[in-house]
């Protein structure tokens, strides 16, 4: 006769672990959204940081030539001039980031909405408990991935002062990691965290909050059902969304994490995020902060697509109800 730890321990893993399962799950659909789309998200990151206006207090001969422009030329010059496969330099943190980084806000969001807040009796799910859901959770994922998000940034600039004729920072993202330590101990890791989750936020804001209204919407008050239309349609959406409300954020996180420091870890170019902001409106002028906001587009709805088709096939495949 068997007992219940007998039927505990042969139920399924994700029955036994839902959070850790969750984790897991939305961590392999990140690693295939971002091994599809990277290019898009090196592209998007040169762009933001050429033409700082900042570097020119220290005199940075960076700012005399800007060797791209546009979004287009940008991707043809890295390949041109530093090789195809530079376009994923730095995917590996970028994985790295995006496990830790989609594990926690997908589990972090989805605890809110049934714990937390919790859903009504019909699933209705009230939009200010979806929007307050999706920028907690954008906050807790990114301020356990920002180390990784760090590296992925210095990394994809390594090309970059290649060109320039400045010596590589790192030999690889191990080496990345422990030479930041070294530099700027454990606070070191977590440069620029403040402007991260600022991001994060409002990213998460347009990107689960919109899938999740906008496909419970369509499933609730349309003949759609929940299935891969219904997916698409909602992560299309969801990406357009976060890409406006993210965009103006990234520029200012890209900056700030990508700065030269001193030994105790401290930027030299910028006291804080909101100093960072001032002096690019001041110096580029407003649309500067939505300097890449093509790329980064372009590479937002692609990677939303791929990433909800992706998590939700493989909840169902799993045994998971759908998100």
């Amino acid at each position: 006769m068997s007992t219940p730890d007998d039927a505990e321990r042969l139920s399924p893993l994700v029955q036994r672990w839902p959070r850790a399962s969750k984790f897991l799950l939305s961590g392999c659909a990140a690693t295939v959204a971002e091994l599809a789309t990277f290019p898009l998200d090196l592209t998007k990151t040169r762009l933001q940081i050429q033409g700082e206006a900042a570097l020119a207090r220290l005199g940075d001969g960076a700012t005399e030539s800007a060797p791209y422009r546009g979004m287009v030329r940008t991707a043809l010059g890295i390949v041109q001039e530093e090789g195809f496969l530079k376009l994923w330099q730095g995917v590996t943190p970028a994985i790295y980031r995006h496990i830790v980084y989609s594990g926690g806000r997908m589990v972090t969001y989805e605890h809110l909405r049934e714990v937390v807040f919790g859903k009504s009796e019909d699933k209705h799910y009230p939009l200010w408990k979806s929007v307050i859901g999706g920028m907690m959770a954008g906050v807790v994922g990114q301020f356990l991935a920002n180390p990784t998000d760090l590296v992925k940034v210095q990394m994809q600039m390594e090309g970059k002062r290649k060109l320039e004729g400045k010596p590589p920072r790192f030999r690889g993202v191990h080496h990345a990691f422990a030479k930041i330590l070294a530099e700027g101990g454990i606070r070191g890791l977590w440069a620029g965290w403040v402007p991260n989750i600022q991001r994060a936020a409002l990213v998460n804001m347009g990107d689960l909050t919109t899938y999740d209204t906008v496909k419970h919407y369509l499933v609730l008050n349309t003949p759609l059902e929940d299935n891969i239309t219904t997916h698409g349609l909602s992560s299309l959406c969801s990406g357009l969304v976060a890409s406006i409300l993210g965009t103006p954020a990234d520029v200012i996180k890209s900056r700030i994490m990508n700065q030269p420091r001193d030994k105790q870890g401290r930027g030299l170019l910028y006291k804080s995020s909101t100093d960072c902001l001032i002096q690019a409106v001041q110096g580029e002028g407003f649309l500067s902060l939505y300097k890449g906001f093509l790329p980064s587009w372009l590479r937002m709805t692609p990677w939303s697509l791929v990433f909800w088709l992706t998590y939700e096939k493989i909840r169902e495949m799993s045994g998971v109800s759908p998100f």
